[in-house]
């Protein structure tokens, strides 16, 4: 199986206003850069953000202090948010995802088996919505390409052929708008 490396189709942006969203730390690190004066400390917090059905999104921000970064990578989560075809509580088929040197695998599993992936993408699983899924993680272990490898495999996702039915536009009859243009003159 090849791995995805990116997105298949541009994705719809979720408005996060009006869902009730849970957040979830994923971990706060000391970064510091050289610069001519001497090292420069920040913080950089990388958050998870989902409601739990089917919408999740990843943030990852820098700042002087703590409390800013994990507000500022919440934003950020809560922009880039994507939607998740969750089909009977598991994912709808198998994907392997790639981003950097990290590589995500996917795999659709039977009700009551749980979630069995490593703690990153777990954190997105779970405030997707997801209840069963079996993965593995391959290549590097970085938490931020941990995540964005989960992030892009979750984006890949084909919806099922119900789902598209229901997504699919409904036909637009240009004679019925014709006749109620000729009326309102």
């Amino acid at each position: 199986m090849k791995p995805v490396t990116k997105a298949r189709e541009k994705r719809t942006k979720i408005d996060a206003t009006d869902l009730t969203l849970e957040e979830k730390l994923l971990g706060i690190d000391r970064v510091t850069k050289v610069v001519k004066g001497g090292r420069h400390l920040r913080f950089r917090a990388s958050v998870v953000v989902g409601d739990g059905q089917g919408r999740v999104g990843f943030g990852l921000a820098k700042a002087a202090a703590v409390p800013e970064a994990v507000r500022k990578a919440g934003a950020t989560a809560r922009k880039d948010m994507i939607e998740v075809p969750v089909k009977e509580g598991t994912i709808p088929h198998e994907i392997l995802a790639k981003f950097g040197a990290s590589k995500v695998w996917l795999k659709p599993a039977a009700p009551g088996t749980g979630l069995i992936v490593n703690h990153t993408s777990r954190a997105l699983l779970e405030l997707a919505g997801v209840k069963n899924v079996l993965g593995k993680s391959l290549g590097g272990p970085s938490k931020i390409n941990v995540a964005k490898a989960t992030m892009l495999a979750l984006a890949s996702l084909k919806k099922t052929e119900d789902e598209e039915v229901v997504d699919a536009e409904v036909p637009v009859d240009v004679e019925s708008q014709e006749e109620g243009a000729d009326e309102a003159e």
